[in-house]
């Protein structure tokens, strides 16, 4: 058993003369202070991977950094799955006995620290060496393949992926952290730059400057009870050319797993955090979640259902999409917000009932992922 005991999160945007240690730190402390902890009471540390500061012992490094001598340290890298890879192993090794307090952070200067062109070379790796890389695709270009096929298989329009840019855009609105304050339409979304069709500049997340951080704990150290009850992952592929069909993609096989070892039924779920990268990105995690039929979930975006006042809130701090997108510490985001709805401390985005959320991660190219049920304890 283990609970998130404190939660940080800096602003995203620009950070201008922030590195990635630094807003790491930021958040870090935040989280620390969230769950009246101090720096001698961290015994584990779990950091997430840096572009921009590619170093070879990031877990260490910024441990020496923030003046802490953990007992274990652990560097991370899956992808946009990361943030919640972290959190389970965080949850496994409380489990375990290994540690009792363990720190999970990271954090990127990605928009003011590191060039366009060296920001997509470096995420165009994900791609395979010899027979992927050489084309010259960048990771829209990737998505974008992945949205055609989608959208011939299930009649999903361009108009429909637009929805989900809205919404997280609408939700950005009351988040004062957020990156975007200005409301879009479909029309905006439509109107937008192409960058690789299907998608458009407003179905594509930003570069952000950012930092993230939670304390995963053997006992609560506050009156706020969040659990973890279960989670699990599934890695079906590394590369686009090894992909198996759309429709068995690891996004089923992980919640599926984590449904079994969480004991919890989707019709359970009062929240929900999905990964959002690209609008295409979240069509296909929420259909593939469960939380609408296949090329069903636009029709509810557009009936309000993952609405803050909806049936199922859905990234009520703006996603990805909107809040912005720092790397690893963009996903951990999602996980901050939702620790804050279901210990009801979101002030103007509070939803009526946050009590089981579901959280989901995406790396690479729909490659790893992780499901993650989260319930406030009594």
């Amino acid at each position: 058993m283990s609970y998130i005991t404190g939660v940080g999160l800096t602003s995203f945007g620009k950070h201008e003369g922030s590195s990635s240690l630094d807003l790491m730190s930021k958040a870090a402390s935040l989280a620390l202070d969230d769950a009246r902890l101090n720096r001698d009471d961290i015994d584990g540390i779990l950091c997430g991977y840096s572009t921009v500061s590619p170093h070879i012992m990031l877990a260490t490094v910024f441990a020496e950094h923030f003046g802490i001598r953990p007992s274990y340290a652990h560097a991370v890298q899956v992808g946009g799955a990361t943030g919640l890879a972290m959190t389970m192993l965080a949850h496994t090794l409380v489990d375990a006995g290994v540690a009792r307090n363990v720190l999970v952070v990271a954090g990127e200067n990605r928009l003011t620290g590191q060039s366009r062109d060296a920001s997509i070379q470096a995420l165009a790796q994900v791609g395979h060496p010899d027979y992927e890389v050489p084309l010259g695709p960048t990771i829209p270009a990737y998505y974008g393949l992945v949205a055609s096929r989608y959208m011939h298989e299930y009649g999903v329009t361009q108009e429909d992926l637009a929805e989900y840019a809205v919404l997280m855009r609408r939700h950005a609105l009351a988040h004062p952290g957020a990156q975007f304050h200005e409301p879009i339409t479909v029309a905006d979304v439509m109107a937008s730059k192409p960058v690789a069709l299907p998608l458009k500049l407003l179905d594509c997340c930003p570069v952000s400057d950012g930092g993230a951080a939670f304390v995963v704990s053997r006992d609560p150290t506050t009156e706020a009870r969040v659990r973890i009850r279960g989670c699990a992952q599934a890695h079906t592929h590394q590369h686009v050319t090894a992909a198996p069909a759309l429709s068995e993609l690891g996004a089923e096989i992980a919640i599926a797993k984590a449904k079994a070892a969480a004991g919890v039924s989707i019709s359970d779920v009062r929240y929900a955090a999905v990964y959002d990268s690209f609008t295409i990105t979240l069509a296909m995690l929420l259909e593939d979640l469960g939380l609408a039929g296949r090329g069903e979930a636009a029709a509810r975006v557009r009936a309000g259902y993952f609405s803050r006042d909806g049936q199922i809130p859905l990234n009520t701090h703006g996603g990805l999409l909107s809040y912005g997108h720092c790397g690893v510490g963009g996903a951990m985001a999602h996980l901050v917000e939702t620790h804050l709805q279901m210990t009801g401390r979101a002030g103007d985005r509070q939803v009526r009932d946050a009590s089981l959320a579901l959280l989901h991660g995406d790396g690479g190219v729909l490659s790893s992922h992780v499901s993650m049920f989260l319930e406030r304890a009594r």
